[in-house]
């Protein structure tokens, strides 16, 4: 019902669910660490404020993000079509 509801990306079988819960978090654990980290400020930042403040807080994050290193790194990675090589800064 969630899935239909455009609530969730994806549904598993409850015996597949921590495997794949794994699959993500390694995946989620080869990004750049400090853009993570935003990312995740900005979902717990979400829930306090208004719509509106929520918005400009992850846009402030997103121009911040532009001064480091991965940044750099994962557009170039991206332009180049070759995996990154994330140095966390």
């Amino acid at each position: 019902e969630a899935e239909r509801a455009g609530l969730v990306s994806r549904v598993f079988p409850a015996d597949q669910l921590v495997d794949e819960a794994v699959k993500t978090a390694e995946k989620i654990a080869g990004l750049s660490q400090p853009i993570v980290q935003m990312v995740k400020d900005a979902v717990n930042q979400s829930f306090e404020v208004p719509l509106s403040a929520g918005l400009t807080f992850e846009r402030r994050l997103f121009h911040a993000t532009f001064g480091s290193h991965d940044q750099k790194e994962g557009m170039g990675a991206f332009a180049e079509k070759r995996k990154p090589s994330f140095k966390h800064k």
